[in-house]
């Protein structure tokens, strides 16, 4: 005899439910997890970064003694302040010549044929390559009173006698915007490479002459990419060593010599450490608010 007990249903949508439950979201669980991987990197840049910078600012507050006393020494002198300005002045000066040499180079590299454009390029990173102090070492020799450039421009008729171009702010900006080039040249042939050639046309056929199309078609095109290479120029301008210790003087010192001065010849750890803090905090102070800009940009 067959069953004839109708199986009762339960409450509508109970099975559906339990059937269809998704499983609880922890969005907290899976970012935890996901930085997995990069741990061990995390830890490289704890020790190798985050540890110095600890011990420099360690060093500023207590050597020879606990206290502020470092920092008000150098806040209170007005030789910090005038090596501050001279920092200040030689990288702004670089970052605005590398701009200007840099930007036709790029713009070069960006519309040359293949194989020039790839010649150009590596002629750039070539110079990347090649030793630093080598490099700097080669801008003494050809800017000395007797060196190639001096012998030309006398020659020529130019001037009449040498021109001092080493031991002075000449020389600096010469041979840092030399080595500084690279760092512009790179992220702005980036830039200017991801442009599409048609909206240049577009803007030249809708009647804008060329000023006008640099300024408010290509210019902010490649602003991103400008505001990077420039950032990067300046902010490696401020804590740059050995170009201005070879090509400057006592008179154009900048703040690196100033710690460097400090360490080595008069063993004034402290002082050195809250110069070295001082200009971290100033670098970070010009370096944030540009990366927030950045981020806006790409953002719109």
């Amino acid at each position: 005899m067959a069953d004839t007990r109708e199986e009762r249903p339960g409450p509508i949508g109970q099975g559906a439910a339990r059937q269809a439950a998704p499983a609880k979201a922890d969005p907290d669980g899976r970012r935890w997890r996901s930085l997995g991987p990069a741990v061990p990197g995390l830890l490289f840049l704890a020790i190798v970064f985050l540890l110095p910078v600890f011990g420099v600012f360690l060093r500023g507050v207590t050597d020879p003694v606990f206290g502020l006393q470092n920092y008000a020494e150098l806040l209170g002198s007005g030789t910090f302040y005038d090596i501050l300005g001279n920092t200040f002045l030689v990288a702004i000066l670089v970052t605005i010549f590398s701009i200007l040499l840099g930007f036709p180079v790029a713009w070069l590299i960006t519309i040359a044929p293949g194989r020039i454009a790839r010649i150009i390029f590596a002629v750039v990173l070539l110079s990347m390559w090649t030793s630093l102090l080598a490099r700097t070492y080669a801008w003494l020799v050809l800017l000395q009173n007797s060196g190639v450039i001096n012998k030309m421009l006398v020659a020529s008729g130019i001037v009449d006698q040498p021109i001092a171009m080493v031991n002075n702010l000449v020389g600096i900006v010469i041979g840092m915007t030399y080595i500084m080039i690279p760092f512009i040249v790179l992220p702005l042939q980036t830039s200017m490479a991801a442009i599409d050639k048609t909206v240049l046309q577009a803007a030249s056929v809708c009647g804008a002459r060329a000023p006008v199309v640099f300024a408010r078609v290509f210019l902010p095109l490649v602003a991103p990419g400008l505001t990077a290479g420039g950032t990067m120029v300046f902010v490696m301008s401020l804590g740059y060593y050995v170009t201005p210790a070879l090509l400057g003087s006592t008179r154009n010192m900048m703040l690196a010599e100033y710690i460097v001065q400090q360490v080595l010849n008069y063993l004034e750890w402290g002082i050195g450490g809250a110069a070295a803090v001082i200009l971290l905090v100033i670098t970070l102070a010009i370096y944030l608010p540009v990366l927030g800009f950045q981020r806006n940009t790409a953002s719109t």
